[in-house]
């Protein structure tokens, strides 16, 4: 009689600590084949696990898709930052070769002829025609401007001006030349556009 009472708290004890195991464990996750009393079939069992299955394999898919797109854009975003590096250097250096520019502009014809400023004048215009090269090799191309349609994407018209010979909203000057690096803007070029006489 002692033995049986014994085996009797001994598996009350059990079914107490078994519980408490459960306590934190969802609903779904918890082995229930053994509280029904009908064993699953294996044709059951085998379904579930063909669904299980199907499950972890459109989860790869979708991780291996997600692992695709993120080295895509990391590589898109590895050669933009290797395309347009010198970008803002090169918006620095526009800036001499506009004062470049300006100064081969205001070299007056007779100094030109003047055998005294002949080797000033062609050595200024080489250092012009080397920063082209320079801005050719790293893909820093002029906006064309002048007797273009305007294009905002491209130049920015400081001043509207009459003309009866060019389309209004084309532009008739240039103040300040742009440039692009490669397909992006590095720099709008200012200029003027004609309009309809009063």
């Amino acid at each position: 009689m002692d033995g049986e009472k014994t085996e009797n708290t001994d598996s009350e004890t059990l079914s107490e600590e078994a519980e408490a195991e459960l306590a934190g464990v969802p609903e779904s996750m918890r082995d229930t084949e053994g509280d029904d009393n009908e064993p699953q079939s294996d044709a059951d069992r085998i379904a579930a696990l063909e669904d299980e299955l199907a499950a972890a394999k459109q989860e790869i898919l979708y991780a291996k898709a997600e692992e695709q797109n993120t080295r895509r854009r990391l590589e898109q975003e590895k050669q933009n930052a290797s395309a347009y590096a010198a970008t803002g250097f090169s918006r620095d250096i526009l800036s001499v070769a506009d004062n470049l520019e300006r100064a081969l502009d205001a070299i007056p014809e007779e100094l030109r002829d003047d055998e005294k400023f002949k080797g000033l004048v062609a050595g200024l215009e080489a250092t012009g025609r080397e920063l082209a090269t320079v801005f050719g090799k790293h893909g820093i191309e002029p906006v064309d401007a002048v007797g273009e349609e305007l294009d905002p994407n491209r130049h920015q018209a400081m001043v509207e001006i009459p003309s009866d010979e060019a389309e209004p909203g084309t532009v008739v000057q240039q103040m300040q030349r742009g440039y692009m690096i490669k397909d992006r803007l590095l720099r709008p070029a200012l200029v003027g556009v004609a309009k309809k006489p009063d």
